[in-house]
């Protein structure tokens, strides 16, 4: 019975110091920073990967068959329109038109005796002094001596062209590549390749827009009269800018029915060579858009499911817990967050866009986004106001 009765005690003390003992309170605050949100003006460029073309390129084909006999330019170098790059062993074609002009010359001769007789015997034939087959077969060896004529003008003329064929010249001004072909290889027409040249003044960059974007494109495209100067720039590789701007060229004539894309294509100035063909960069076209926009910093955004929301502040009254019996403290005005579906915009640096959602002057929650959910209890005590463009606070 002792022990009975000293377990029982026991068992008194520990459910009474239980009792005691301080419970956790229900619904903790959570310490978060506030960010005042506030209109203003934003300077932003839309941006997309890109890469550099010409607007002109051709790949150098031999016409006549051969062996190169000579280089005459230095590789990757600028050269002029006409300017000599290759020449092909002519002293073949040199021969064969040689002998084409002299075969000409032939034909000419007997085009000339022809002619002669002809003329004879139509004066002969006016008084019938000659019989009339002699006067008809000097008529057709006139007609055939001027065919044959003809004849050897085109052979000429076709010798001409192999023998110019020979010497490769350039057909445009641009930039020449790495020569495929070195002195003394032998080249087949339409089928060996000689080298590659492309325009380089101005230079082409193409990028990909979605279709939404397309009527935008097309209203820049239409607008000859642009006002910001900065409309469309570069970046390069390195991440410099490049130092001209651009105009916007070509839209492609179609978009791409599986990716819902199409391509657009501007145009800028090269006068350096500071562009090549290829280049990656990436093109900044200047936001246009009128009005202020509100800018919160990226933290405070949180994607859900490809959707995205932020936590404002809104003042609630609850009921004051130590208020006992006195009436008038019976609610007390707290924190609470709220989330609220957002639509994004451009991402500037460490800041976002918010398109809407949210209104102007709302206060929104960019520390401790992480620890809440609808309708949690928040405090600003013993936090340090965020740094990203505005103030903290209740």
């Amino acid at each position: 019975m002792k022990r009975v009765f000293l377990n029982a005690i026991f068992i008194s003390l520990t459910i009474l110091a239980a009792c005691n003992k301080k419970q956790p309170p229900v619904n903790p605050e959570v310490p978060v920073n506030l960010f005042k949100v506030k209109e203003k003006h934003v300077l932003y460029y839309d941006q997309y990967p890109s890469t550099t073309a010409a607007l002109s390129q051709v790949t150098l084909l031999p016409q006549v068959q051969g062996a190169v006999t000579g280089i005459f330019f230095t590789e990757g170098t600028h050269v002029k329109k006409g300017q000599k790059l290759y020449e092909i062993d002519k002293r073949i074609y040199q021969d064969s038109y040689d002998a084409a002009v002299a075969n000409r010359k032939v034909t000419e001769g007997t085009l000339v005796q022809s002619q002669q007789d002809a003329d004879r015997y139509e004066y002969l034939n006016k008084y019938n002094a000659v019989a009339k087959q002699l006067y008809d077969h000097a008529v057709i060896t006139l007609q055939n001596s001027q065919s044959q004529v003809k004849s050897a003008d085109q052979a000429v003329k076709t010798a001409r062209t192999n023998l110019n064929y020979a010497t490769v010249y350039a057909p445009f001004d641009g930039t020449i590549g790495f020569s495929q072909v070195k002195l003394g290889n032998v080249v087949t027409v339409g089928s060996t390749v000689l080298n590659t040249i492309s325009t380089d003044d101005p230079m082409a960059v193409d990028f990909v827009i979605n279709e939404k974007q397309l009527p935008r494109f097309e209203l820049l495209q239409q607008n000859k009269q642009q006002t910001t100067d900065s409309l469309f720039t570069i970046l390069l590789a390195d991440n410099s800018l490049y130092p001209i701007n651009g105009k916007i060229s070509v839209i492609d004539r179609a978009v791409n029915s599986q990716t819902g894309s199409i391509t657009i294509r501007l145009v800028f100035p090269n006068p350096k060579g500071m562009l090549r063909v290829g280049m990656s960069c990436v093109v900044r076209v200047h936001n246009q858009e009128k009005g202020p926009q509100l800018l919160v910093p990226g933290k405070a955004v949180v994607e859900q499911m490809g959707e995205y929301f932020v936590y404002t502040a809104k003042d609630s009254l609850m009921n004051n817990p130590k208020a006992g019996a006195d009436s008038a403290k019976q609610k007390i005005k707290k924190l609470v967050a709220v989330q609220k579906k957002v639509q994004v915009g451009q991402t500037i640096g460490p800041n976002m866009i918010i398109k809407s959602g949210i209104n102007n002057g709302d206060r929104i929650v960019v520390d401790g986004v992480q620890l809440l959910h609808d309708g949690s209890r928040i405090t600003t005590a013993n936090k340090i106001g965020p740094s990203a463009g505005g103030r903290g606070g209740r």
